[in-house]
């Protein structure tokens, strides 16, 4: 199944597992620690599947991560921006809509910070792509034949995390942090070899 068709079929609790994870892949551009977004993730093991106290651990999450400050850095830009929309109401319409623009804004940093050349390097042909993802609900794999490897991975990881919410609800959500935390240190790496490059 897609990556498209995978979002417009996820309940609320896939739908926030979705948008959550890519933030939290995210991190290492948030500058906070790896363990501010677990109180998060808690709330999605609700068994009711009403979020419990989500709205609130969001807020929590928020006031222990600063802004961005004067970044002029895209990609921190972005992350910053995935937590800023979190809704904090428990709905599907609003968690639909943050996990898709999680979805792209986490696979454009991902393009943003790969050194690898790829067929969707320019500003305009990455978002051209996903929106024919989007548009077709074409499967994924024609896509990832054309991006950079870290590209293709998170397209693979966030289709993982969909399946596997979809598949096994609340007992998906550990493999789905697993994925989330292999993930996010990919990008640490990722990160950590630019600053290097930079200094």
């Amino acid at each position: 199944m897609s990556l498209v068709e995978l979002i417009a079929q996820a309940d609320e609790r896939g739908l926030a597992a979705s948008g959550l994870a890519c933030l939290d892949r995210c991190m290492p551009l948030l500058g906070g620690d790896d363990e501010i977004l677990r109180p998060l993730w808690a709330s999605l093991a609700d068994g009711d599947g009403d979020g419990g106290d989500w709205g609130e651990r969001l807020e929590q999450a928020r006031g222990k991560l600063s802004g961005p400050g004067e970044s002029e850095d895209e990609a921190v830009l972005l992350a910053h921006r995935m937590l800023a929309a979190a809704p904090a109401e428990w709905s599907a319409p609003g968690m639909r809509v943050w996990a898709d623009a999680c979805s792209v804004a986490s696979l454009r940093i991902h393009r943003l910070l790969d050194p690898a050349k790829d067929e969707a390097s320019s500003d305009e042909a990455l978002p051209r792509a996903l929106s024919t993802v989007r548009a077709e609900g074409t499967l994924v794999e024609g896509l990832t034949e054309r991006v950079s490897p870290l590209v293709a991975a998170e397209l693979r990881r966030q289709i993982t995390v969909l399946e596997l919410l979809a598949g096994h609800g609340p007992a998906g959500l550990r493999r789905a942090l697993e994925v989330s935390t292999e993930g996010r240190r990919v990008l640490r790496a990722v990160v950590s070899r630019r600053a290097r490059g930079r200094s």
